[in-house]
Order: structure tokens, then C-alpha cells, then sequence
């Protein structure tokens, strides 16, 4: 059955846009990542006239010899002044083989919750190394970050290379180091590029400086990282968002499930079961863009149509494949992002994908130096930027997985229910992983 006609219909089929990368950028203080991102934006053609002249002009202002490509992304006035990034700047641009969503994050320890935020839907990392210092503790904290939240490909960028005689040696030293300390981290897939962000070396073109290096440049590995894994999510995952009754004379019986796809693919005619109740039933049609189809896959926002009349609300989850965790008792490693600590006993809002219940901290079990790894007492709680374990009580069953399965269902944020800020971002423990240490242990 089609979806009802009060909705957007295309009349023609819809383009398929180009593949979609989220990468994140992280570096230690005047390593050069601002400069690095501008460089990027400005040499892929990403940047409009307007901008690159206001650029331009605040360069002047500031008295800088050239123009300052650090401040495509240093947007706040404090950023400028102080050259240095404070928030995320995130920026979509796009070359004829990919799109992309770039998250530029600080480096300064006391804005690592915002790391977090803009590495917890990454594809890939960028990090950056300055050549004359190699790897430092902040670029430490920032790979222990990416590994903790399960980005599963990390570029190191080692820039500034011009100030280092465009040393071969110098690369490979710092490129093993990193392998080294990335691999403890249980970090895969690790690729090193040497560049000089300033000049332009190996970021968009290759460099001729740097001859005895035959790898990608920094575009080239973006374009052709793989995004996800080869094969989709052996679990569905459909978050109800929205629950579509028209009512209308047309629509009578329509009863539809809207949602974005978490993860799997989903076909008409697959059982599937909804959580938390547990209730199973059949697909019986599935709406995509206004038509009807066979299939849908993660990310699609689509709207389910289930062959029995079952009891479905926003923040039901449908799902097929290895089941999820219906529970009340929530074991997660998380990053505290609020000004006012997070102690045992605060009474807090949960939200999980498309469901918000109310919960209770029932204890926080320690805290983890992301420099060193090493877990510590906790016994003031979590403050700003601290990442910790902690195990809270909820007054609804939740449908989890664990994070290191899956991101968007094994992660939940917790607010505050007086103001409606938020206080802390979660990421599932599974129990399979329950006394493991280390971020890749989740």
C-alpha cells in the first residue's frame, strides 16, 4: 500500500548521492590543525569567494604576511583572537567522488568533551603530530579518544615537515611510535601521511618535496577510506521516531513506523520483533521517499508497515537479527560534559535513540586518566571532561547493544531534568566485556 498522499511523493526515481564520509580532526595545540582543515577546504576548490575573502581581510586586520587559512574554521572571535579552535566547527563540502561532513575539534584538554562530540559519529580521525615534537600526551588523550568511541580508521597527519628538512627518518620515526601506541589501543587500520599544511605538501597534491614518499595524499585517502564495514550489520535496527496515522478516508487502516535505519537491512516479508515488549510480527511493506520498495539498509529513513496490528509507540525499537538487551540496569563507559559533577544518586533523564526514560546513577565505579589509561577512584564523581564507568538504574526496560556493536544503539546521553541540559554521553558496556580495561574495551 502506498503512503498516504498528504506526503511528499517524487515523481521520479531518486538520485543516489555520492557516498558520505563524517571525519573528525584532532591535534595538540599549534600543531597546525586549523591550518591543516583550511589548506584542505581551499585547495579542493570547497570554498566560496565571499569566504575566502573575508579571510583574506581578517588576515590583513591581524597583521599576518599571508593569508591565515586557519581561519576558515576559527569562526568565534575568541578563536581568532587567541588563534586557537574553542567549539566544533563542522563543514560539508564534496569532491566528484565523495561528500563529506569534517568535524574540526580542539586541542586543549579542557575541551575534550568536545572532541567527543565531534568524533562520536566519525567514520575516520584525522590526527595531527607536529614533526618536531612527534607524539606528546595530548596527542595520546586524543587516539585514546577515537579508539573509546569506536572510530574505526585513524590517519595520522604529520605536518609541518618543512621545518624538518622534509626528513624521511623523522616520518618514520614518528609514524612508528604512533603505530605502536595505536595498536595498544587496538586500533586497526592506521595510515600515516606526511604533509606541510602551511605550504600544501601531500594535503590535496602530492608533494615534490617529498619524493621517497609513494603513499595517498590526505584528499586521496579520504576519497578512498572505506566507510562501514564490507558487509551491513548482521542485527536491524529501526528506532520508531514517528508513529503515521492519517485517518483520512483514503488511509483509513494505514498504520505506519517512521524512522532512520540504525543498522542492517530490512525487507519486506522478515520477521522482526519489537522491543521492549517482544512482540513479533512480519514486514509488510516499507516506504521510502514517498514509494513503496523491497528493501531499505542503514542510514535510510524509512516508514515500516508491520502485517499485525501490534502495540508500537515512539521509542519502540523493530528489529531482526541478534537481539538486543532489554534491561532496566545500564553498565557504560562515558564522558561527562556538564559543568556540575555526576554523583551516585543524581536522578537524571536517559536518552537512547528515539526513547527518554528516568534514571538513577547507582554508582560510579571509577575514573579513567585517558593519558595514561590507568583507572582511579572516583569517590567526588565525574567532573568536566572526565571519562569514567558508571552503572545506572532506569524506570523503563531499554532495548541496548553494546557500543562496540553497535554506535547508535549502544550510546544514550544523559540530561538534566530540571533545566533539560545536557550532562554526560554514554556508550554501552556489554557484558562480554565486563573487568576488560583500556577505551577498546567498551
Amino acid at each position: 500500500m502506498p503512503v498516504p498522499q498528504t506526503m511528499t511523493v517524487n515523481q521520479t526515481p531518486p538520485v543516489q548521492p555520492a557516498e558520505l564520509l563524517r571525519f573528525a580532526t584532532a591535534g595538540s595545540v599549534d600543531d597546525g590543525k586549523s591550518t591543516l582543515v583550511g589548506r584542505l577546504l581551499h585547495d579542493s576548490k570547497s570554498v566560496f569567494t565571499d569566504q575566502l575573502e573575508a579571510v583574506e581581510r581578517a588576515s590583513r586586520q591581524s597583521g599576518r604576511p599571508l593569508t591565515d587559512l586557519a581561519l576558515l574554521t576559527d569562526g568565534l572571535r575568541a578563536e581568532r583572537e587567541q588563534g586557537i579552535t574553542i567549539d566544533v566547527a563542522h563543514r560539508y563540502f564534496a569532491t566528484p567522488k565523495r561528500r563529506f561532513v569534517l568535524a574540526d575539534t580542539p586541542g586543549h584538554v579542557q575541551y575534550t568533551r568536545n572532541m567527543v562530540t565531534g568524533a562520536s559519529t566519525a567514520d575516520l580521525a584525522v590526527v595531527l603530530v607536529d614533526a618536531r615534537h612527534g607524539v606528546v600526551e595530548q596527542t595520546r588523550r586524543h587516539t585514546a579518544v577515537a579508539a573509546l568511541l569506536r572510530v574505526p580508521h585513524i590517519v595520522l597527519a604529520v605536518n609541518k615537515m618543512d621545518l624538518v628538512g622534509c626528513s624521511e627518518e623523522v616520518f618514520a620515526s614518528v609514524a612508528r611510535t604512533f603505530a605502536a601506541y595505536a595498536a595498544g589501543l587496538g586500533t586497526a587500520r592506521v595510515t600515516s601521511i606526511p604533509v606541510s599544511a602551511l605550504s600544501g605538501d601531500n594535503v590535496v597534491r602530492p608533494s615534490t618535496r617529498m619524493d621517497w614518499y609513494a603513499g595517498p595524499t590526505l584528499l586521496e585517502e579520504l576519497e578512498t577510506a572505506q566507510v562501514g564495514s564490507a558487509e551491513p550489520a548482521p542485527e536491524v535496527r529501526l528506532p520508531v521516531q514517528y508513529v503515521i496515522r492519517p485517518q483520512s478516508a483514503g488511509y483509513a487502516d494505514y498504520r505506519g513506523y517512521a524512522g532512520q535505519l540504525a543498522s542492517g537491512v530490512l525487507r519486506v516479508g522478515d520477521p522482526v520483533t519489537v522491543f521492549p515488549s517482544g512482540t513479533t510480527t512480519t514486514v509488510a511493506g516499507i516506504d521510502v521517499l514517498g514509494r513503496s520498495c523491497e528493501t531499505a539498509r542503514a542510514p535510510q529513513s524509512v516508514t515500516v508497515r508491520l502485517a499485525d496490528a501490534v502495540d508500537v509507540s515512539r521509542g519502540d525499537v523493530i528489529g531482526a537479527g541478534p537481539a538486543p538487551v532489554v534491561t532496566r540496569e545500564v553498565e557504560a563507559v562515558v564522558c561527562h560534559l556538564a559543568e556540575r559533577p555526576l554523583r551516585s544518586g543524581d536522578r537524571v533523564l536517559l536518552k537512547q535513540a528515539t526513547r527518554t526514560v528516568r534514571a538513577i546513577v547507582t554508582d560510579v565505579d571509577d575514573l579513567i586518566d585517558i593519558g595514561t589509561l590507568e583507572r582511579l577512584p572516583a569517590p567526588d564523581g565525574l567532573r568536566l571532561n572526565e571519562i569514567g564507568r558508571v552503572r545506572l538504574r532506569t524506570t523503563e526496560p531499554l532495548a541496548l547493544d553494546a557500543y562496540a556493536d553497535n554506535r547508535r544503539t549502544g550510546s544514550f546521553i544523559l540530561i538534566d531534568p530540571v533545566d533539560g541540559g545536557t550532562l554526560t554521553a554514554g556508550m554501552v558496556q556489554g557484558p562480554d566485556h565486563a573487568g576488560q580495561t583500556g577505551p577498546g574495551r567498551t
